[in-house]
């Protein structure tokens, strides 16, 4: 027996277990990057060293989520989900938008740290391992890299507050929008 139109439309057609699981990977490690990437401003340049190997593992972390970034859209066009059908077209509108920004952003704010990190004259590791990249002592090209890597950190920032926000919303209205997400069903009241 098939579903009919409505019960289709209600139906939760979840993401597959991978998609789920760099989602919340990536997710983790995004939130420990950016908590991580505000403390070691405020790290003292003295002694020498201390201060460099915060970076360098602000550096690897970034460079580690970009390559699950990659992986996560390489995994997303390789195997294309259905769209929650019963969503209002604005709403669905509204989702590609914010998913279309947030990998902008997971993609661009670790390109301009490893753009900047170039144009400092310094080594940049990747967990201990120098990486052999193009370099040159350019600092206003440092500078405008760090202002843009800022500048999209702060946008990111808004943008995961807007997608937990929604993604909320979504949960309480318990619609299948969360449950795809692997997120619990609320009580019943």
């Amino acid at each position: 027996m098939t579903p009919s139109g409505d019960e289709a439309n209600s139906a939760v057609v979840p993401y597959p277990r991978v998609a789920v699981a760099l989602h919340w990977a990536i997710a983790l490690l995004l939130f420990a990057e950016l908590a991580l990437g505000w403390w070691m401003l405020d790290v003292p340049k003295t002694p020498p060293g201390l201060r460099a190997g915060w970076y360098n593992l602000h550096k690897s972390i970034g460079l580690a989520i970009l390559a699950a970034v990659l992986l996560r859209m390489a995994w997303r066009a390789a195997h294309p989900q259905r769209e929650v059908e019963a969503m209002p077209a604005w709403q669905r509108t509204a989702a590609q938008v914010m998913h279309g920004l947030l990998y902008a952003c997971m993609v661009v704010m670790p390109a301009t740290g490893l753009a900047g990190s170039m144009f400092t004259g310094y080594p940049i590791r990747f967990f201990g391992v120098v990486l052999p990249v193009w370099q040159r002592d350019w600092p206003a090209a440092k500078q405008l890299m760090s202002d843009v890597h800022d500048a999209i950190a702060w946008l990111f920032v808004a943008l995961v507050a807007l997608h937990v926000a929604a993604a909320l919303w979504h949960w309480w209205q318990r619609d299948p929008v969360a449950a795809r997400m692997g997120m619990p069903p609320l009580p019943s009241a």
